[in-house]
């Protein structure tokens, strides 16, 4: 039977009460303190001491500190005033000191639960927070590097602009320069004429032109690929600008190059997918969707499989946007594509169930339950989804 402690000392002003117990030679870290704002409890067997407060108290503003062998209570009184005693007067009445503690420890463990649904949900805001800021961050990188490759394209449009005009200009300075001496040459020609005194014109002389005899000329031309004539051009300059399209088409085609006919065929690359998917090959299987989207980006079957491999890799972001792009393109909703747009719903609601974001998947499940409503598994899915919300199962 535990030891009453009675030798406890106490003092108050209006605004606080301090009570202090000895701890009779027991060490620190055995003692167990439980307060509440009408009771307190010190344990340290065999010795226990309990108190019915006269009065309630602040019991988040108050505090207790143990050392020099004693526990110190510093108690913050809600009412301003002096007690004159420190024990309520029901504190002999074991009925009442019973039906007291139970009732301290229910506020105390309600204190607690209310205290730790506060923490997850601030938990799941700041995870909120950092998601969205990732995607933002994500989406910023991926305007950065357009406005690169837009920028320089731009700029090769622009060179190859210039290199047009300056072609052009050329060609009509070289056209001028050819009519200006072909002018000099006539203008030589009339006034050597008329010192030879020799007459000019055919009409003068009675005699018609002279006939030329029929004939055919046969004319071949160099291939080019540019229109101007090979005395206009600037060789280095059109042999690099054709150097650097051929690079450009190596890049883009270097990845089907070695790929046989099969192979660049979507559906053959979406069957090849499934396969591997089946066998537990989720990045080849990923690699083989990706490559067929390439080739097809309108078939929404693509980015559903591909979201399906992503969640088993725990790639949850890239797994929400493929969810999302394969519901775009399944686009109108009708009865046809309702299973497709119920897969994509439900891959996309265990996504954001895995990522905490417990509120937008529910969203995606309940859609997809309203596609099959009779799906035993999704019902029980979003009811769980559900207490995981209202914070009545562990997580």
């Amino acid at each position: 039977m535990p030891l009453i402690v009675k030798d406890f000392s106490w003092d108050e002003n209006e605004s606080a009460v301090f009570l202090t117990v000895p701890l009779k030679g027991v060490k620190a870290n055995k003692v167990d303190i439980f307060s509440s704002e009408e009771y307190i409890k010190v344990s340290y067997p065999p010795f226990i001491f309990e108190c019915l407060l006269k009065s309630p108290v602040d019991d988040a503003q108050s505090s207790a500190n143990v050392g020099n062998g004693t526990v110190v209570f510093k108690l913050k009184k809600k009412e301003p005033e002096i007690w004159g005693q420190l024990q309520s007067d029901d504190a002999g009445n074991k009925e009442v000191m019973r039906r007291k503690r139970e009732e301290s420890q229910t506020q105390v463990q309600s204190r607690q639960q209310e205290a730790a649904k506060a923490k997850a949900e601030k938990k799941r805001e700041d995870d909120r927070y950092a998601i969205n800021q990732m995607m933002k961050l994500e989406d910023s990188e991926k305007q950065r590097i357009e406005n690169i490759k837009e920028s320089e394209r731009k700029a090769a449009t622009d060179a190859l602009e210039r290199w047009k005009d300056e072609q052009r200009a050329q060609a009509e300075a070289h056209k001028q320069h050819l009519l200006e001496q072909q002018r000099e040459e006539n203008e030589r020609k009339k006034i050597e004429e008329r010192k030879k005194g020799k007459k000019t014109s055919i009409f003068e002389t009675g005699k018609g032109a002279p006939t030329r005899k029929p004939g055919r000329i046969e004319v071949s031309h160099t291939p080019r690929v540019f229109p101007t004539p090979v005395r206009e051009s600037q060789a280095p300059m059109e042999e690099e600008w054709l150097r650097k399209q051929a690079e450009a088409r190596k890049t883009v085609e270097l990845a089907d190059a070695d790929l046989s006919e099969e192979e660049k065929n979507p559906l053959w690359l979406r069957d090849k997918g499934n396969e591997f998917f089946k066998a537990g090959d989720y990045q080849a299987a990923v690699n083989a969707y990706t490559h067929a989207i390439r080739l097809s980006n309108q078939m929404p079957g693509l980015y559903s499989n591909r979201a399906a491999c992503h969640l088993k890799l725990r790639n949850l972001i890239k797994c929400i946007e493929d969810c999302s792009k394969a519901l775009d393109l399944l686009h109108p909703p009708v009865p046809q594509n309702a299973a497709s747009r119920c897969k994509a719903l439900v891959r996309r609601g265990t996504a954001f169930c895995q990522l905490e974001m417990y509120i937008e998947g529910l969203q995606d499940y309940e859609a997809a339950l309203k596609l099959d409503r009779d799906n035993k598994g999704l019902q029980a899915d979003a009811e769980k989804i559900r207490e995981i919300i209202q914070g009545t199962v562990d997580r």
